[in-house]
């Protein structure tokens, strides 16, 4: 009877914390996904972002000039263990990089990694049709904008 009732509580406990932690997590970026592309010139850069699954979105990027790349990164949001989301990011043969969700309103993101050297905040939001990105570090200095249209 015993072991019953501890097998009891450990279920419960277990299937209560997970659904009161997805019951209050914000809701995924689900408008980033697409392919979206930039160019001016020789300069052009693309981002993907798959469709949610399994509480995660894929992404990648990649930035040249001409036909010589000079930047690319492998990215996934995903919804954690407790409820939170993080955008998580492997550039140029480096090491993940976790950014925590801070801000999350319909069209807009902002993920945070104050401990990060550069960027620290990542910003994505939607214009109509564009999509829209910003770096930069906590306070707003060092800010880079990006800006993509839906690839044809």
């Amino acid at each position: 009877m015993k072991i019953q009732k501890a097998a009891l509580a450990i279920a419960l406990l277990f299937s209560s914390s997970a659904s009161f932690a997805f019951s209050d997590a914000p809701p995924m970026p689900e408008w980033l996904t697409g392919a979206w592309q930039y160019e001016s010139g020789e300069e052009w850069a693309d981002e993907y972002w798959t469709p949610l699954r399994g509480d995660m979105m894929i992404g990648a990027s990649r930035s040249g000039n001409a036909d010589r790349l000079l930047f690319w990164e492998h990215m996934r949001i995903v919804k954690e263990d407790d409820g939170g989301v993080a955008f998580w990011a492997v550039g140029a043969d480096q090491n993940a990089v976790r950014f925590e969700l801070v801000v999350s309103m319909e069209q807009e993101v902002v993920f945070e990694n104050e401990a990060h050297d550069y960027p620290q905040r990542i910003r994505y939001w939607r214009e109509g049709q564009e999509l829209k990105a910003e770096i930069s570090m906590i306070d707003g200095s060092r800010s880079k904008l990006f800006g993509w249209r839906a690839m044809r």
